[in-house]
């Protein structure tokens, strides 16, 4: 596959979400022609099911951008706009699979921005599966789109470090940044006809990131204690973790954003809610989980300290 400068990139970018913004900001930066851009259709959102555009699509109409929004990727008046914009090269973040008559269409194929090094962390949730899981590294992939999800070919990749102060909140800021240049890049590359593909290697070892759902976000307080610190801030600010709080008699619901490990030896019994001064933790197996961070139900996510003045807690309290 060769391109020149003679035949100028026109992109169809494909993305919903804020982590794909930044992208097509950048690509814009570059002086890149964006001939269309495809998100999701406008939803009802919220208590008053006000309907609400995806952050694409807001971006996208500030700087005047021709947007579509099908709800059917296969519908042949769909296929035959996106015919029409005369791309050579399509650009996805972040969004739904593509059946192969969009993938396959322009010159130049399609590829696809992943928050993981590939093949590690295939999925919708890298993010967040990366912290849950422990990593120290994660990083950001350019790959060609091919029939199944995240298997294509290997443009580019970028490392970067996850450090312990993390939670998906600030890892995904700086992905986006650097997921952000390395699109920019590879499509300098493919506009130059530079670019070379890498196959995928597969292994027994590869970790995976499915859809986060409820059930996963359930803190299970039998873990080791970086296992559940790991748990909260993979999960945090969103969808957020969440436990059982068995007050007495009432019992509620409640999520965790930040937390703090303390190395201990104590009697308590796992889940055991101990109130010291102003401080509330968590015991674990080996030590405590300091709660810095709470969401108590109807409520906005509060410091555990200003929690504290209108909690009566009861003796025996505990989290499940």
């Amino acid at each position: 596959m060769s391109t020149s400068k003679n035949n100028p990139l026109r992109i169809v970018f494909m993305g919903t979400p804020d982590f794909a913004v930044g992208t097509l900001a950048q690509l814009l930066k570059a002086e890149f022609n964006v001939v269309g851009v495809i998100t999701a259709p406008d939803r009802p959102a919220g208590r008053g099911r006000k309907v609400q555009e995806s952050a694409v699509k807001q971006f996208a109409v500030e700087h005047n951008l021709k947007v579509l929004q099908p709800t059917n990727l296969k519908d042949e008046d769909f296929l035959n706009e996106l015919k029409s914009l005369n791309a050579n090269l399509q650009v996805v973040v972040a969004f739904r699979m593509l059946p192969k008559a969009v993938w396959q269409m322009p010159e130049y194929g399609t590829f696809n921005l992943h928050a993981s090094l590939l093949p590690q962390y295939r999925g919708a949730a890298p993010i967040n599966w990366a912290i849950i899981n422990g990593e120290t590294a994660t990083g950001v992939t350019t790959f060609f789109i091919d029939e199944k999800i995240d298997t294509g070919n290997i443009i580019l990749q970028q490392t970067e470090k996850i450090v312990p102060e993390d939670n998906v909140g600030t890892l995904h800021d700086r992905l986006m940044e650097i997921g952000a240049e390395l699109v920019v890049e590879t499509c300098k590359q493919i506009e130059a006809g530079t670019v070379s593909r890498k196959a995928q290697l597969e292994s027994s070892e590869l970790k995976a990131a499915p859809k986060i759902h409820k059930e996963t976000c359930e803190i299970d307080w039998n873990g080791t204690l970086q296992q559940i610190q790991n748990h909260i801030r993979g999960l945090s600010p969103y969808p957020g973790a969440w436990t059982t709080m068995i007050n007495g008699e009432k019992e509620d619901q409640i999520k965790i954003f930040t937390t703090e490990m303390e190395q201990a030896n104590h009697n308590y019994n796992v889940g055991t809610l101990v109130l010291e001064k102003k401080s509330l933790k968590v015991a674990v197996k080996n030590g405590f989980i300091i709660l810095l961070e709470l969401q108590l139900p109807g409520k906005r996510r509060m410091k555990v300290s200003e929690i504290l003045n209108g909690l009566n807690l009861d003796k025996e309290a505990y989290l499940r």
